[in-house]
């Protein structure tokens, strides 16, 4: 499965992306996970199964949602606690989660 990940300018959520790899390599998921800028998302979603959005981004969820539904990729913002805990096996699940429907 291919996760994206959008914060302000990419770089913030990198821990929590090697986190995330961490938790996929651990769980025996051949995932592709990366991070780009906001003003990389409108190109990179284009590649992903689903967005996963930085909390510090929440207020433009509907307009990246809009992009999401025309390609078929779910969006969904970062909890807080889970993005600021760096909690890679957490948001991994939660994209596998938004990918299935739950």
């Amino acid at each position: 499965m291919k996760i994206l990940l959008a914060c302000c300018s990419g770089m913030s959520t990198s821990l929590l992306v090697n986190k995330m790899k961490e938790a996929a390599k651990a769980q025996g998921l051949d995932d592709e996970i990366w991070a780009v800028g906001q003003g990389e998302v409108d190109n990179a979603i284009k590649d992903a199964d689903v967005l996963l959005i930085g909390p510090q981004m929440r207020m433009l969820k509907k307009k990246m949602t809009a992009k999401g539904d025309e390609l078929g990729v779910p969006v969904e913002v970062i909890p807080p606690v889970m993005y600021g805990r760096v909690d890679g096996a957490g948001v991994l699940k939660m994209g596998h989660d938004l990918k299935a429907g739950k």
